[in-house]
């Protein structure tokens, strides 16, 4: 589609809000193809159709950068436990927790898990997202962490959406391997993620590094595995206690270390070495009742990137929009309206390794949200955020 949007308040995202009021945009063959003031439209533009903005408010598409959107079944039991003062670590070593998600995921289809995920997707969506990662890690088998992985793949069919595909075998220990890490990471991550590779399934490697899960030296092997097929990795680290993985992560080039909120100096330095984002999750934080916040201020000092996603997963963040992510994000975490919308756009963009995305500039995708609002700080003010008004995905309305 070519078409030029006019009369809006752009948020380009070029150095904080990068604010053009009033401006517009040329879109051409779903990349921008201009973005400037209003009175500046050059004139080989000049003739595209035209969309007035009504002076709201244009920012990039939103990008969750971290999801569990592909589960079955329901964990509103264990929310209600928690409520009576069993703490997540209690949960999961009942048999509870994650465990529970993959009994459900292993006894549905491909076809019953891409029908599950729709609605969750469809609010998404509604939230502002043109580009979702999604991560496997509730089958726990090879041809399970498969299946998950195909119907992630399968999404963009049914949706206008763009799907980042996260292998995340080493999410937990099933039953069957209780107590021995190294065996499942052998028998189970290890094939499985070769197999996905194989097949075109997996973007890019994931695990949970914490005492209930996964230690460094059990993921070793994985990330290595992950390095020789090319692929990227990042890591759930420092999420419930300081286990070090954000600084063994960074060692092996991170996109991204996720959680992070007992990440020590060691942990920080790394990062900033190594260029690894810091995805910060408030709705995990939310739901569990946590009280360690990230360490803001010192990813700050250090240089840090902080992108903000959902944690979209049926445990511990029941949650699928990002604008909620961003208002929790400033109100627990004490980011500021701007930085949040950076962690929801140019940052989360580089947690997920794409540099054609979240930001308005020439030559990037046109992928593009209309907010009834006329100020960026108003999609974190607003508890849920404003109201959508128009989608642009791919240089199309999505109205």
């Amino acid at each position: 589609m070519t078409i030029l949007l006019t009369d809006a308040v752009i948020a380009t995202m070029q150095g904080g809000y990068g604010l053009i009021a009033p401006g517009a945009v040329a879109i051409h063959q779903g990349r921008i193809a201009w973005v400037g003031p209003q009175d500046a439209i050059p004139t080989e533009f000049q003739g595209f159709p035209r969309h007035p903005c009504g002076g709201r408010l244009l920012t990039p598409g939103l990008i969750d950068c971290h999801s569990h959107a592909i589960w079955a079944g329901t964990r509103a039991g264990e929310f209600e436990a928690r409520l009576n003062g069993a703490s997540y670590e209690q949960i999961a070593r009942a048999g509870g927790g994650i465990l529970s998600t993959v009994a459900a995921t292993r006894a549905a289809t491909e076809d019953d898990l891409v029908a599950a995920a729709l609605p969750r997707l469809d609010q998404m969506i509604a939230g502002g997202a043109t580009t979702i990662e999604v991560k496997s890690g509730y089958g726990l088998t090879v041809e399970d962490e498969l299946k998950m992985l195909r119907a992630a793949r399968a999404l963009p069919r049914h949706r206008p959406v763009q799907v980042v595909t996260t292998h995340l075998a080493a999410h937990a220990t099933p039953p069957e391997y209780r107590g021995r890490n190294a065996a499942y990471i052998a028998d189970v991550a290890l094939p499985s993620l070769r197999a996905a590779r194989a097949e075109g399934l997996v973007d890019q490697v994931d695990a949970f590094c914490e005492g209930i899960a996964f230690s460094t030296t059990d993921l070793a092997p994985l990330f290595a595995e992950a390095q020789a097929l090319g692929l990227p990795v990042k890591l759930h680290a420092e999420q419930l206690t300081d286990q070090h993985g954000a600084a063994f992560a960074a060692a092996h080039g991170a996109l991204s270390c996720d959680h992070v909120e007992y990440v020590g100096p060691d942990g920080v330095a790394a990062m900033a070495a190594a260029g690894t984002v810091a995805v910060l999750l408030p709705g995990a934080f939310y739901t569990l009742h946590e009280t360690q916040i990230p360490p803001v201020a010192a990813f700050r000092s250090a240089g840090v990137a902080m992108a903000v996603a959902t944690d979209l997963n049926p445990g511990t963040s029941p949650m699928a929009s990002l604008p909620l992510a961003m208002n929790m994000a400033c109100t627990l975490f004490r980011l500021t309206p701007e930085e949040a919308l950076l962690g929801a756009t140019v940052h989360a963009a580089r947690a997920l390794g794409l540099s054609d995305r979240g930001q308005i500039v020439a030559g990037q995708r046109a992928d593009l949200c209309l907010w009834d609002a006329s100020h960026p700080a108003e999609l974190s003010y607003r508890i849920g955020g404003p109201k959508l008004a128009t989608r642009i995905f791919g240089g199309r309305l999505d109205v």
